[in-house]
């Protein structure tokens, strides 16, 4: 049986005013997770990041009657294998209460028709280890998993230190 969104759902993108319902969908996505002690954004980080003078991520939201029902926080990035910029999608989020209604395949198409507007060729994203259920999700979706590609990350203590000079002694 096909799944049939709420009938009011809406889209639009989020204003900094937004920030405190980002956050808590972070804060459960990461509860969902089994992780929350990783979750590091803040209120504040959020208004400075997302909506100050250097925008690095936009955030689509998705509102029905009841209110927030749903997000997708994601950036562009340009692949020099594909020769053209995409969307990365970071973060989707429903609310534990509307899951099912294909709201998570709805932002996502909103999101992916909003960079096609703006000259986006395809969207990435990982999918956590172990989050067996979006794997199946985004692959339902048309998604491949990329078998040539692992992720690697440097942050924290270890980037400061790889941002220091060759040779420079830390004492």
């Amino acid at each position: 049986m096909p799944v049939t969104p709420p009938p009011d759902l809406r889209f639009r993108i989020a204003a900094k005013s937004d920030c405190d319902a980002i956050l808590r969908a972070l804060q459960e996505l990461a509860a969902s997770l089994g992780v929350p002690e990783r979750l590091r954004s803040t209120r504040e980080g959020l208004e400075r990041h997302g909506f100050g003078e250097r925008p690095e991520f936009e955030v689509m939201l998705a509102e029905d009657a009841g209110g927030f029902a749903g997000m997708c926080l994601y950036f562009p990035f340009f692949s020099t294998w594909v020769g053209e910029p995409g969307i990365y999608v970071q973060d989707l989020y429903v609310d534990a209460a509307r899951r099912g209604a294909g709201i998570g395949e709805r932002l996502l198409r909103e999101v992916a028709r909003r960079g096609l507007g703006n000259g986006y060729t395809h969207l990435r994203l990982t999918v956590d280890d172990g989050n067996a259920g979006g794997a199946k999700f985004y692959h339902r979706l048309g998604f491949e998993k990329s078998p040539d590609e692992y992720v690697h990350k440097l942050a924290g203590d270890g980037f400061l230190r790889f941002c220091l000079p060759p040779g420079h002694n830390e004492q």
